[in-house]
């Protein structure tokens, strides 16, 4: 499991204050690359391999509304590895454990050149699958 600070800007909301709805896929997003950065893996690096990852599909709940200037978590873990393809569940939630939303997310490995799937680098199933449930 990787966890990520995030904190909840001006920009990130709507008239009311509440987290924008689509922001909530950002932060899950931020969370994702950040994990690759603190494994050490560039992902500038593998597009020069000719190798991305991209959503295939995102399923989100929302839960409780998340509020401007809330310093909180996204909680990520890799919960099914497959060739080219994983998902991972990503949790947003405050330093008492309230999920203000969750969501699973597929992200598939991509040739980009050809945008057709890539067998994940073994390196990276390795790294992210450790400690996954």
């Amino acid at each position: 499991m990787f966890v990520w600070p995030i904190s909840i800007y001006y920009e990130d909301t709507d008239a009311g204050g509440v987290v924008y709805h689509s922001n909530y896929l950002n932060f899950f997003e931020r969370a994702r690359s950040e994990w690759l950065r603190s494994l050490g893996i560039s992902q500038t690096a593998l597009l020069g391999d000719d190798i991305a990852f991209v959503v295939k599909r995102a399923e989100i709940e929302f839960r409780k509304a998340a509020r401007f200037e809330q310093n909180l978590f996204v909680h990520s873990a890799v919960i099914e590895m497959k060739k080219a393809s994983m998902v991972f569940e990503q949790r947003l939630m405050d330093e008492a454990g309230t999920c203000y939303c969750e969501g699973h997310i597929v992200v598939a490995c991509v040739a980009l050149s050809k945008m057709r799937p890539h067998a994940i680098p073994p390196h990276i199933a390795q790294e992210l699958t450790q400690g996954a449930r």
